[in-house]
């Protein structure tokens, strides 16, 4: 019977570690889009007076910000899946000895 129990709880640890994954991707595609949008008419209106040049220049640098928090934040998401991974492996092992 407990055979049968182990696997159930990795796939249950699999699906909240997935939708949690998701939950970050929604966020992040949300903030793609409107960090840029907001960055861009934020900025003609109060930081460069009408300039369209420097504004579209924030909005893309914004972008970038948020693509790249993107990028740090699933190196470090896949790097706490590969531990919490090898501390379950050691775990079971020590459990069959």
């Amino acid at each position: 019977m407990s055979g049968q129990a182990a696997p159930g709880k990795i796939i249950a640890q699999q699906a909240e570690q997935q939708g949690g994954i998701l939950a970050k991707l929604i966020i992040f595609a949300l903030a793609l889009g409107i960090v840029p949008i907001s960055s861009y008419f934020l900025s003609r209106d109060y930081l460069w007076a009408g300039n369209t040049m420097y504004a579209a220049i924030t909005a893309i640098v914004s972008a970038n910000v948020v693509l790249v928090a993107y990028i740090i934040e699933s190196v470090r998401e896949e790097s706490r899946l590969k531990t919490r991974g090898k501390q379950q492996q050691t775990t079971e092992s020590k459990k069959d000895r």
